[in-house]
């Protein structure tokens, strides 16, 4: 192994640092429990909050990233473990061919009509629901069925637009999948936190990379599956007709991490170095496409103190960072921008609305002119009534670093907590100026690291 191959295990401290994928090998593959499962803990919890609530049990999430595997054998095996009968969980896997005859929602609902035979609770679990004609009306017909608790998962692009809550009538509760976090990650890794968290940074969550072994296999498989999966959906479900812009575009997104996107900007690029007509509208089209099939968030500025949004430019981050290292095809990427990416997805699966700050202060230029700059504070965090502020700062080797981290943070006037998460060995400290200082493991090991 290459020494650069190294920096998680703190062997580089410059500013600026390369993880080189094609270079580095993983000699951790191996390290999987494949006999284990893996916990999910997170959304089998909301899965129970919301038995009985009288809503349909709409799961989401991006393709391959264990919305399945949640439905027919975590929450399958959780309700036999409670003791209901195997006879009153109805299970239909609608992409299966054997049920080909169960997308005609006609026999679909007889079906399972035949399957209710007393009054007791049934659990009616459907995967793959869009592939039933009319689906919509089909769940909602168990709406009045008091005895019908009902579960879902999709995949089409009505399915998993926001308007799901609608497509039922403002009766169905959506309950957002992610790929593996790091926390569900180590469930099935017999590695230290450092051997995995390079290996989580370069192939990222999908459930189906454990059972892969082989460096070369991950990487074909996370290739193939954007590009004959991903990107195949969305040209074939959206109807897009010049799809050369619409690959451009997802290679500007993965080459950005971490920075700022301003479609108009885009456009320009695209008339003057492509000479593409792609106007600013299918930019934004574009890119809102991939947000509603989860390949990518959407993360707003927002001005902190004068509390306003700021639509344009925005930051774009993927849901998975494994596919996007393979959209770059694994080249050389900077480890502080692949490292803020997995922290904006830790943020997003605790349930936190996640902006991109803005501090807005007067200074003087070196002519002692009174100017205005803007400050940027990675993360802006609310849930309710908590807010926090959080800087991703992959190293902090000098004190001239330091204070550039905290220099946003310190011109914060309110009182919410404020966290700088670093890779450095560190303990979890308050420095004189209030703001907590975190290693990257202890934050995304502890569901609650943000407590204070």
């Amino acid at each position: 192994m290459r020494k650069y191959a190294k920096i998680f295990s703190g062997n580089l401290f410059a500013e600026e640092k390369l993880y080189i994928f094609t270079e580095r090998k993983c000699v951790n593959t191996q390290k999987f429990l494949f006999d284990m499962e893996i916990k999910r803990d997170i959304y089998l919890k909301k899965l129970i909050g919301s038995m009985h609530n009288g809503m349909i049990k709409v799961i989401t999430g991006m393709r391959r990233c264990g919305k399945s595997y949640l439905l027919f054998t975590i929450f399958y095996n959780y309700l036999r473990d409670e003791g209901v009968d195997d006879s009153h969980i109805i299970q239909v896997d609608l992409e299966d061919r054997r049920n080909k005859t169960l997308r005609d929602p006609d026999a679909l609902l007889k079906y399972i009509d035949g399957k209710m035979t007393d009054s007791q609770m049934y659990y009616i679990l459907l995967d793959e629901v869009q592939n039933v004609n009319e689906f919509e009306d089909v769940l909602n017909s168990y709406l009045k069925v008091k005895n019908a608790d009902v579960y879902v998962t999709g995949s089409n692009s009505k399915f998993l637009s926001k308007d799901v809550i609608t497509e039922f009538r403002g009766r169905g509760d959506e309950i957002k999948v992610s790929p593996l976090c790091f926390r569900e990650f180590m469930s099935v890794y017999n590695g230290s936190r450092e051997q995995a968290l390079e290996e989580y940074m370069t192939y990222g969550g999908l459930p189906k990379l454990v059972s892969i072994p082989d460096e070369t296999k991950k990487m074909e498989y996370l290739s193939s599956l954007f590009e004959k999966v991903y990107l195949t959906d969305i040209k074939e479900r959206y109807k897009i007709k010049n799809d050369s812009d619409l690959e451009e575009l997802i290679d500007i997104v993965a080459s950005s991490i971490g920075g700022l996107i301003n479609p108009t900007k885009i456009e320009n690029t695209f008339a003057t170095v492509k000479h593409s007509k792609i106007s600013y509208n299918s930019i934004k089209n574009y890119l809102d496409i991939f947000q509603d099939v989860f390949l990518l968030e959407k993360s707003v500025r927002y001005d902190i103190k004068g509390r306003k949004y700021i639509d344009t430019p925005a930051k774009y981050y993927f849901s998975d960072i494994g596919l996007r290292n393979a959209r770059i095809n694994f080249r050389q990427q900077e480890v502080t921008h692949i490292m803020e990416n997995i922290v904006y997805n830790e943020l997003r699966v605790r349930g936190l609305a996640v902006d991109v700050g803005v501090v807005v202060v007067n200074t003087k230029n070196e002519q002692g002119v009174s100017q205005r700059k803007q400050l940027e504070v990675d993360f802006v965090c609310n849930q309710g009534s908590k807010r926090f502020y959080i800087q991703s700062a992959l190293r902090l080797p000098t004190d001239e670093k330091r204070e550039q981290e905290l220099h946003s943070l310190k011109n914060i006037d309110d009182s919410f907590l404020k966290f700088v998460i670093t890779e450095d060995p560190i303990k979890k400290y308050h420095d004189d100026n209030g703001v907590i200082f975190m290693n990257i493991y202890d934050f995304l090991m502890d569901g609650d690291s943000l407590n204070g």
